[in-house]
């Protein structure tokens, strides 16, 4: 299988004078100290530097906040939230100073999108997350089970967990979407708007219990479309983020891009959250349907009895997964196999196009 080109593909053309080094030894870099990056907006890179990443230190004597540029050397290599990166340079963190990234470190794993399905190049949003949070409204906006689906089909792609947010509780009855992604594994967490004469604007987010003990000692990334509540509830977890927040339109149900940029915050029981913009489209270009079917162990030991070239979606002939249903030993079992099955073909059709 061809590998997908990316950003690092790309290569620029010299100048008029010519681009070619003095020499083929390239500096080492062996005095270079790691960075976590929390923070980029416009080609400077906020870091954290000589702490812990893992956000279970706070108040290490020499940690500090440092910015930074990225190394010519480095390319058009992006660079995103929860990188760790090597820095040289001025590392003080002093008002003025300015470092120089000229490494980066191994990713655990990474999350990427494409513009559209037919787009063959990635985009990385995210590095070394072990959760995607996938936060949407069950009214006021409307929920978009699709782009939820696109969500936990790349998620899947990447070996990154899900769980699916569900703010405005009150306005409408959570089931729905809970029969739709509990079958997937995906764990599904639900929040309401309270009064509270406390809180700035007099209101406050319950239950944080449950959000807390999913996000604690864990890396991880918040997404959704434009005023389904991210920064609203990162502001409640995190209350120091002061991330600003909007309203939705009443006319088109659309949020304004209140977010501009990915910032991850530390929470303070340990880990981080990472707040993103809102993206608008969610391609599945580079997520691979053989990487998604082995992401549903059971799922996959059923289909190596599939016939070759099978697409296992409902109009699939001799699919070896409608058998798996059809022979289950009980009406529960079966109840069970197929709500999985279907939630699994529902995400398989976001990739492939079929929904």
């Amino acid at each position: 299988m061809a590998r997908v080109p990316d950003e690092s593909d790309f290569r620029s053309r010299p100048g008029k004078r010519g681009s070619r080094p003095r020499t083929k030894q390239r500096p080492e870099h062996a005095d270079a100290v790691t960075g976590f990056v929390t923070g980029v907006d416009r080609g400077r890179y906020t870091l954290l530097v000589g702490g812990t990443d893992d956000g279970t230190v706070v108040g290490a004597e020499d940690e500090r906040t440092v910015l930074a540029m990225k190394a010519r050397e480095l390319g058009r290599t992006r660079i995103v939230c929860g990188d760790r990166v090597d820095l040289v340079g001025d590392v003080t963190g002093d008002d003025g100073s300015l470092a120089r990234i000229v490494r980066i470190q191994e990713r655990s794993s990474v999350l990427r999108r494409t513009a559209d399905d037919t787009d063959p190049y990635e985009r990385v949003i995210v590095a070394n997350a072990d959760q995607l949070v996938v936060v949407t409204a069950l009214a006021e906006p409307e929920p978009r089970t699709p782009r939820i689906d696109r969500c936990v089909c790349a998620s899947y792609g990447r070996g990154v967990e899900v769980l699916v947010g569900l703010a405005q509780g009150g306005l409408a009855d959570p089931a729905p979407l809970r029969a739709l992604y509990e079958p997937l594994g995906v764990s599904v967490v639900v929040t309401r708007r309270a009064p509270d004469g406390l809180a700035p604007d007099g209101w406050a987010i319950e239950p944080l219990d449950a959000v807390r003990e999913a996000l604690t000692g864990r890396t991880s990334v918040f997404v959704g479309h434009s005023g389904v509540g991210k920064s609203t509830l990162v502001n409640a977890l995190v209350p120091d983020a002061r991330r600003a927040t909007g309203h939705v339109n009443d006319v088109t149900g659309r949020g304004r891009h209140t977010s501009t940029s990915a910032v991850a915050l530390r929470l303070p029981g340990g880990g981080w959250v990472i707040d993103t913009p809102g993206v608008r489209s969610f391609g599945l270009a580079h997520v691979q349907v053989d990487h998604l079917l082995r992401a549903f162990e059971d799922l996959d030991a059923v289909a190596a009895a599939c016939p070759r070239g099978c697409t296992h979606l409902d109009d699939a002939p001799d699919c070896a997964l409608d058998d798996w249903v059809a022979d289950s030993p009980d009406d529960a079992t079966r109840d069970a196999r197929a709500a999985r099955l279907e939630s699994f073909r529902r995400v398989l059709a976001s990739r492939t196009g079929a929904a």
